[in-house]
């Protein structure tokens, strides 16, 4: 089901699956949703919202968000990835699978198909070696986000589901994400 804005937000409001906290108002959790929607479509790295996100919930001091690596590797993108990345023939396409974690809370699920010639070799480097989230380590690039979708999570403990691809300031695609958040990411302090 693909919905943005308003209607986005009257789901929510229905959708027991919205429902991270019982004691909080389904309608309140719904806000916080659309709120969270919005500050991932004004910024370019999913990462650096979640950490402002992190650090206005308390759920860390110092909120800082890492990436908990769960697949990397290369292997045969969807079609339509390699379309959204302009991908030429034969142009080596990595995937890296990670759960981005504040405060020991699973925020979100990111499944990231990147463009490794695209980048220099430091960034590979902090992405094959270390926890480091993919717009940390891609930041040099100065990159830009153009949001493809954005549904309600259909699964169970998720909110949001977004796509989206990232690209050099003059328009070069090198990465598609498919982001899912959690019903954690509408927690408030630090995980018991």
């Amino acid at each position: 089901m693909r919905m943005s804005g308003p209607a986005l937000l009257t789901f929510c409001l229905l959708s027991s699956q919205a429902v991270a906290d019982p004691s909080r108002p389904p309608g309140e959790q719904a806000g916080l949703v659309g709120r969270l929607s919005q500050e991932l479509n004004s910024q370019p790295s999913a990462t650096a919202v979640l950490e402002t996100w992190c650090g206005a919930r308390h759920m860390a001091d110092p909120p800082k968000v890492t990436a908990r690596l769960a697949v990397r590797a290369d292997q045969a993108p969807p079609d339509t990835v390699r379309r959204d990345l302009a991908a030429k023939p034969g142009e080596r396409v990595r995937y890296r699978r990670v759960e981005l974690v504040c405060g020991g809370r699973v925020l979100s699920k990111a499944d990231n198909w990147y463009l490794p010639d695209r980048l220099t070799p430091e960034m590979n480097r902090l992405l094959d070696e270390t926890d480091t989230p993919f717009g940390k380590a891609v930041k040099p690039l100065d990159f830009r986000r153009r949001t493809l979708a954005s549904d309600l999570a259909p699964e169970p403990h998720a909110v949001l589901r977004n796509r989206a691809v990232l690209s050099t300031p003059d328009g070069a695609p090198f990465s598609e994400v498919v982001e899912t958040y959690t019903d954690e990411v509408l927690a408030e302090g630090p995980r018991p």
